[in-house]
């Protein structure tokens, strides 16, 4: 409990307060409580989604890796954002 307490109030303090969805685990809504925050569960349909998103983001980032590999210590993160920040301006 202490740590998604720690988490949100990072959040909360960073980003304002905004709904929270989770996928039920008994801890969030009560943080959620605690911080007055809108907490809403997510269906097994909406899990799925956001799922195979992630893994569609995850391997072809990994794709992104196999063809443009970064050499330098601890540049790889901000290769891929500024390569994902390039999509997101071909695709508008």
């Amino acid at each position: 409990m202490f740590v998604v307490e720690r988490f949100l109030s990072n959040i909360v303090r960073n980003h304002g307060t905004h709904p929270v969805s989770t996928d039920g685990c008994t801890w969030y809504p009560m943080a959620c409580r605690f911080f007055g925050l809108d907490h809403h569960l997510h269906s097994s349909f909406e899990k799925s989604i956001n799922e195979r998103t992630m893994q569609y983001i995850k391997d072809r980032t990994e794709s992104f890796d196999d063809y443009f590999p970064c050499r330098k210590k601890n540049y790889y993160l901000k290769n891929v954002k500024q390569w994902s920040s390039c999509l997101y301006v071909f695709q508008s």
